[in-house]
């Protein structure tokens, strides 16, 4: 079997994004020609009308499939009435990719809703894997033909993962749990910003969780960055795939460690499992 090559990017937020990570990323996909796009949330930064056309435009032009996750910077801020009734009217005809199931040669790339309209908590922003949204992945899930991995895309990490870009996921762990008994290759996030690639033990088992950085001006301790994924019937490599040279300092925020890493746990290797950092230089 062919190797199957999947590109993971997330955090894009049209209306603060950076257009030269964005044709980087564009060019790369032209360039490799992945088997599909997963785009893990957060592509608009406050849901304006505006910034879903120019995201529309663009993926327009990426020569892939592409499934969309809704982050929560993509339902509407200011317009509580529509957020509650309809609150993907905004996606256009991007309505048609969010949360799509693509399936390929023995893999399939399954949504996992983690952004709410409401949740009895102050911030609205955090994640939340409500009951019907992981019965409908695990039905999707279940569904798929015998021998066929998973991978679970997400918005927010189902569970903390040592940045300060929190995720605080209600009903995340539960979900993992939730996933380890059945044939899940791992889960793919964004929200924090930042890559990171972690093994989480369950009572059923370890997940693998595979975070996506940003193309957006919003930076916090890394570089614009997208994931390349290759599978070859047995094996998910990861690769980390950072632009040098941005000069975006203004816009860092500054609440993430420097490594951008989880924290070391007795026992666990130094970097993270499979990742594999790699610079590109800036797009000319």
């Amino acid at each position: 079997m062919a190797d199957t090559l999947l590109f993971h990017v997330s955090d894009i937020h049209f209306g603060l994004e950076n257009n030269e990570a964005l044709d980087w990323f564009a060019a790369e996909v032209d360039r490799l020609r992945p088997n599909a796009v997963a785009i893990t949330g957060d592509l608009t930064m406050r849901a304006r009308h505006h910034e879903f056309r120019a995201a529309e435009e663009w993926i327009g032009t990426l020569q892939a499939p592409a499934t969309l996750d809704v982050g929560n910077h993509d339902m509407p801020y200011f317009n509580l009435i529509e957020r509650f009734v309809t609150p993907y009217k905004r996606f256009g005809r991007l309505t048609d990719i969010v949360e799509r199931e693509i399936d390929l040669p023995g893999i399939a790339l399954v949504p996992l809703k983690t952004a709410v309209r409401a949740q009895p908590r102050f911030n609205w922003s955090k994640g939340w894997v409500t009951g019907r949204a992981l019965e409908d992945c695990l039905a999707r899930i279940d569904a798929l033909p015998a021998g066929t991995r998973a991978l679970v895309t997400v918005h927010h990490p189902l569970r903390e993962v040592g940045t300060q870009g929190t995720a605080m996921t209600r009903g995340g762990s539960n979900a993992l749990a939730e996933l380890a008994q059945r044939n899940v290759l791992g889960v793919l996030s964004g929200h924090v910003h930042d890559a990171f690639e972690i093994m989480e033990d369950t009572p059923h088992g370890p997940v693998r969780m595979i975070g996506a950085g940003t193309l957006s001006q919003r930076l916090r301790s890394t570089p614009p960055s997208f994931n390349e994924l290759r599978w070859d019937g047995e094996t998910l490599q990861v690769h980390i795939r950072n632009l040098e040279n941005i000069e975006d300092e203004a816009m860092k925020i500054d609440d993430v460690p420097e490594d951008a890493h989880p924290p070391r746990e007795e026992g666990e290797p130094v970097a993270p499992v499979g990742a594999v950092p790699r610079t590109d230089p800036p797009v000319s």
